[in-house]
């Protein structure tokens, strides 16, 4: 006999919700889980400190600014750059008309994308430490050191570069 294990979703709890005739104008900020159903004129952002943060954009909803979230679930419009750090999820209905920043992402059939999707891989962030081949020792300054980022190219996992 078959076992079916349940996968366990983590279900967001909905700390804010933005009513269907609502209208921001600006920038907001939220930590929790987020329902938009109305509209938004500015940028929206969750707290630096929650990493579990849901921004969901319903159906109808429009948002006109960059989202930058670490999970976001899309069935309204966004105008604007798209910036999960951990999970997009595009309905069939979901607009987007602006680029998709990502680590992993599910799309509908349907779903409409104006712009690039950019896959940001969590590996790439952990090999900033490596040195950049063809650099000279001691010139090269880390972007926490105030010095500007450099490319990090030809670099395979697993391997250590002098």
């Amino acid at each position: 006999m078959l076992s079916r294990r349940k996968k366990k979703i983590k279900v967001a709890r909905v700390d804010t919700i933005l009513g269907r005739n609502s209208v921001i104008e600006g920038d907001l900020r939220f930590s929790g889980g987020m329902h938009v159903e109305g509209t938004i004129h500015g940028n929206i952002s969750a707290d630096d400190q929650d990493e579990d943060a849901v921004l969901v954009i319903n159906e109808g909803a429009v948002i006109k600014g960059d989202v930058k979230v670490p999970r976001v679930v899309i069935s309204g419009s966004v105008e604007g750059d798209v910036h999960a750090s951990a999970r997009v999820e595009l309905s069939s209905g979901a607009q987007v008309m602006g680029n998709v920043y990502y680590t992993l992402i599910e799309m509908a059939m349907g779903a409409e994308v104006n712009g690039n999707l950019v896959h940001q891989s969590k590996e790439a962030l952990k090999l900033e430490h490596l040195k950049v081949p063809g650099e000279s020792q001691g010139t090269q300054q880390s972007p926490r050191e105030g010095g500007a980022e450099t490319p990090v190219s030809g670099v395979s996992s697993g391997s250590e570069h002098s």
